[in-house]
């Protein structure tokens, strides 16, 4: 199964989540498709607030209910609906075949287990094995992720451990049974530069060496566009573009897009002559959505055909693997 990598093994078919609260409707996620191959990462960008972290955990089915739900749409792994699967079977998947790793691993990890025993739970929990042999694989894996004296680390609690170290434990428990898929939210935030670099050729490494897929969520573009394959670009709660990281980062059609790139720093502009540019407003809040175009209150292309609909996501370009939701991408 995993030798092929042009199998789709992800599938979110028109996917939507919402939150049914006191002041109304909110749409997190509003109609969410894309799809993940083997061995390959999708970059899943976007404002805070625009749905990239509901869309990650409604693909575990870890939506908290209520006041969350999904209301329509698919989850397709391997062909298999994770929609329509029951709690039980949901629970041999998570851990298993798809992990995930948190944006605050201070909040993930268990303040009262060691960090060998948690490592070594996976192991016990998915794989059958003793106590002592989930011990020496915990130990192994802890190896793996480059942390120094694995044994010493084992015996630690998570308060003891730097900011990476704790997210090198969760590369580790999220990458213990091999997973086919590994979501990783945010996996740099509050760390330094110099960490962030190494736990993303950290996690570069050992898909290639796992053969897993990846969803990478993050406001970083810079670290999407080192390490995805494809990018979806998210704005309330829908894709407004999708396309081969080299197409989105060298003609992006969206002006959301075009939005977020000029706000990234030049490394190349050593003058500092080009001006960085904000994107005026702010994301909308998801239970009143302006009508036609979300984005077209904070678009500078806007134009009254905006207000009218919500535009498809439809392709643009020869290639037919660009796709854009504007109705003035050309």
């Amino acid at each position: 199964m995993r030798e092929d990598s042009n199998h789709r093994l992800l599938e979110l078919r028109d996917l939507k989540t919402w939150f049914f609260t006191d002041e109304g409707v909110s749409r997190a996620v509003d109609g969410v498709s894309f799809s993940i191959y083997r061995g390959k990462t999708l970059g899943l960008v976007g404002e805070s607030g625009c749905g990239k972290s509901v869309t990650a955990l409604s693909i575990l089915r870890l939506v908290p209910q209520p006041p969350g739900r999904i209301v329509s749409g698919s989850v397709f792994f391997e062909e298999k609906n994770l929609v329509g699967l029951s709690e039980r079977e949901m629970q041999k998947i998570r851990g298993d075949r798809i992990s995930m790793i948190f944006q605050e691993p201070m909040s993930s990890l268990n303040p009262v287990l060691t960090i060998g025993d948690q490592v070594s739970e996976a192991f016990r929990i998915h794989q059958g094995l003793s106590r002592r042999t989930s011990w020496h694989k915990a130990l192994e894996m802890l190896s793996r992720v480059r942390i120094p004296d694995a044994d010493k680390c084992s015996r630690q609690y998570p308060h003891e451990l730097s900011g990476g170290m704790r997210q090198r434990v969760m590369i580790a428990m999220s990458l213990a049974c091999s997973p086919d898929l590994l979501i990783a939210d945010e996996p740099t935030t509050a760390l330094d530069v110099t960490v962030q670099a190494q736990i993303l050729f950290l996690m570069d490494e050992l898909k290639r060496d796992y053969h897993s897929s990846v969803l990478l969520i993050s406001h970083n573009l810079g670290v999407i566009a080192g390490i995805a394959d494809q990018v979806a670009v998210m704005y309330a709660g829908m894709i407004v573009e999708y396309a081969p990281v080299e197409f989105l980062f060298s003609r992006p059609r969206h002006p959301y897009t075009l939005g977020l790139l000029r706000s990234v720093p030049d490394l190349d502009d050593i003058t500092g002559g080009r001006k960085l540019e904000s994107i005026r407003g702010n994301v909308p809040d998801p239970v009143h959505y302006p009508s036609g175009c979300r984005f077209h209150p904070r678009c500078p292309r806007a134009t009254p055909e905006c207000q009218a609909a919500v535009p498809d996501l439809l392709p643009v370009g020869e290639n037919q693997t660009h796709f854009v939701r504007c109705i003035h991408s050309e």
